[in-house]
């Protein structure tokens, strides 16, 4: 659906006694609010609808609280889960005075973001394939008192409960520390739990994808496909809700911690990046995108591809870099950059944001290096430059001198 019209008939036709208007607040949570069908009219689409934004955490102060909720009519969906027929539709947030986008909705900056890149030249599309991760829980409990403090998770695919007591009994079939990825059932406990998220988020209208388990105990993954940015981020929205939601029906808890289990894999969100134009990536190759011509030599790395063919390899912060020093910078790395996490001990999930853009090493002939090389196995290590030791334990500093 892609007018109000289209809206305004599917409620009449489909008897539909609710519309759930639904926004982002700053933090990432999703919010709604519940208006009546007869309250959804023509104007309620070109004017929008007032609510009270004073009590959304970070928004407004109590004397600018009004603000406007513009639905957006390409976000609609039926919602699964209420027992009244519920039309749910994504806002974006305008301000009462102005009718202008607001700064601090998270739909806006997404799409400040997509139309600075378009203003530029750099490209005329912006594409994102996000890969949330999340645990399933059979009994969460959490304390925060004088007197009692701390937290407990479980789920029967634990390694913990190898010798637990059930009233069926224990069948043994446990996951190990980080020996979750890809297991069949019946290790795999969550395969139908899976098939159920997959399955409604597709009616929900998310391209969906694939699904399996991850490495950790109880730590689970779905795939949806590559979209441009705004319809990939509502895609995710409705992939928490969904996943939670089911979660809920079969009595466990779902979340995205980063890191909910000490010593096993966290939840990571690798988020695939890519800028298009003309009909063509950006990012595959001079060669591939027709860049060779417009894109100056700026450092970077190559290897050997498959049947020697050469790619290129840069960072969307490179890649503005070569259309001028006006596009690079905080703000453009941090819209549109990769997003490097720290990072714990003997794990590849995130466990807190890190900075999105490093500078090159220095090289003895001039030319900028990149931090990482690849030896002749694949590996990959430190350059010779970063290896001078500076440190007492004789080891190479973590950080090139100067």
């Amino acid at each position: 659906m892609s007018s109000a019209d289209e809206i305004l008939k599917k409620i009449k036709d489909e008897n539909i006694r609710f519309v759930d208007l639904r926004f982002t607040d700053p933090r990432g949570k999703l919010q709604h609010v519940t208006m009546t069908e007869d309250s959804m009219d023509a104007d309620a689409f070109e004017e929008g609808i007032m609510f009270d934004g004073s009590s959304i955490a970070g928004w407004k102060a109590i004397n600018e609280s009004d603000m406007v909720l513009m639905p957006d009519p390409s976000s609609a969906y039926v919602d699964p889960f209420f027992g009244q027929a519920t039309l749910a539709i994504n806002c974006d947030i305008l301000d009462p005075l102005t009718y202008q986008p607001y700064n601090r909705d998270p739909r806006t900056t997404a799409k400040k973001a997509e139309a600075y890149v378009a203003s530029t030249g750099v490209g005329d599309s912006v594409y994102f394939g996000p890969e949330p991760e999340f645990f399933i829980f059979d009994d969460v409990k959490y304390s925060a008192t004088p007197y009692n403090t701390g937290f407990k998770v479980d789920h029967f695919e634990f390694p913990t409960n190898a010798d637990a007591d059930y009233e069926a009994g224990n069948s043994g079939y446990h996951i190990g520390l980080k020996k979750g990825y890809f297991p069949v059932p019946p290790l795999d406990s969550a395969q139908d739990i899976r098939g159920e998220m997959l399955a409604t988020m597709g009616e929900m209208g998310v391209r969906i994808e694939k699904h399996h388990h991850e490495v950790a105990s109880s730590q689970h993954e779905l795939g949806i496909k590559f979209q441009p940015i705004i319809a990939a981020a509502d895609s995710v929205q409705i992939y928490k809700y969904v996943v939670q939601q089911v979660a809920n029906a079969y009595g466990k808890s779902a979340t995205f911690m980063p890191k909910p289990v000490y010593g096993d894999n966290g939840s990571g969100m690798h988020c695939h990046q890519s800028i298009w134009k003309d009909g063509k990536p950006l990012f595959a190759g001079e060669e591939y995108a027709g860049l060779s011509n417009e894109v100056p030599v700026l450092y970077r790395r190559r290897h050997q591809a498959r049947q020697g063919h050469q790619r290129l390899h840069q960072s969307v912060d490179q890649l503005l870099q070569a259309f001028g020093p006006g596009l690079r910078g905080a703000g453009a790395s941090g819209l549109l950059g990769p997003q490097p996490v720290r990072v714990v001990p003997h794990s590849v999930r995130p466990v807190a944001e890190g900075q999105a853009r490093r500078d090159p090493l220095p090289r003895s002939d001039g030319q900028p290096l990149s931090r990482l090389c690849r030896h002749a196995d694949g590996r990959y290590g430190r350059h010779q430059e970063q290896d001078p030791s500076g440190r007492p334990d004789g080891q190479g500093p973590l950080r090139p001198a100067g």
